[in-house]
């Protein structure tokens, strides 16, 4: 199990409805269900994780995220919506979020950071970081809205959405001293409970 599903788990009330938006092969919401005892739904474009997604025993529908995926939710259909390290992948990730907060009430988002200090001084030396959580050259990564959590907390002002939760994690998904004292420094990755302030 890794430490974040964890932290996740923790701000899933029990007996929950959870979609997750670019789910992988479903081990998270499989894990949600054998802890939390969700009723989970996956989205993901990949054959190939489809397919273990279904070994895994998780119901997905096969969607793109830069489609029309969120016309088949309607409003407050599900509890929570998650998107784990997938937001920076997507093209629109602002009207995404706006969707995640329609379809329910309670979004949880996580990100790498690149307001992590090893990436600010690979950017002082005039190169693209290179890290462990983000391994890929900037000529072949798919992340393409890498923000830091200063931009994704104006993001969510802009928005009038409430950060409820916030933790900063290491790329091992731990917790330390320092990623609780100095986030936007210290966090490779960020995680969010959000909902719309009433």
């Amino acid at each position: 199990m890794r430490a974040d599903w964890e932290l996740i788990s923790n701000w899933i009330k029990p007996n929950t409805r959870v979609l997750d938006l670019g789910c992988g092969d479903g081990a998270l919401l499989k894990y949600l269900r054998e802890v939390r005892n969700v009723s989970g739904l996956g989205l993901e474009i990949s054959d190939d994780n489809i397919v273990r997604c279904i070994e895994n025993g998780v119901d997905v529908i096969q969607a793109d995220l830069e489609g029309q995926w969120h016309t088949y939710f309607s409003n407050q259909s599900f509890d929570y919506v998650l998107m784990t390290q997938t937001l920076q992948a997507v093209r629109r990730p602002d009207r995404i979020l706006d969707e995640m907060l329609r379809i329910a009430n309670e979004t949880i988002i996580t990100f790498y950071n690149m307001g992590y200090w090893k990436n600010r001084l690979q950017l002082f030396y005039g190169r693209m970081p290179v890290t462990t959580v983000l391994p890929a050259h900037w000529y072949e990564t798919e992340n393409i809205h890498l923000c830091t959590i200063s931009d994704f907390e104006a993001l969510c002002a802009k928005k009038n959405i409430c950060c409820k939760e916030r933790v900063g994690v290491n790329h091992s998904h731990q917790i330390s001293q320092s990623t609780r004292w100095m986030p936007n420094l210290m966090s490779e990755v960020a995680l969010y409970l959000l909902s719309l302030k009433r």
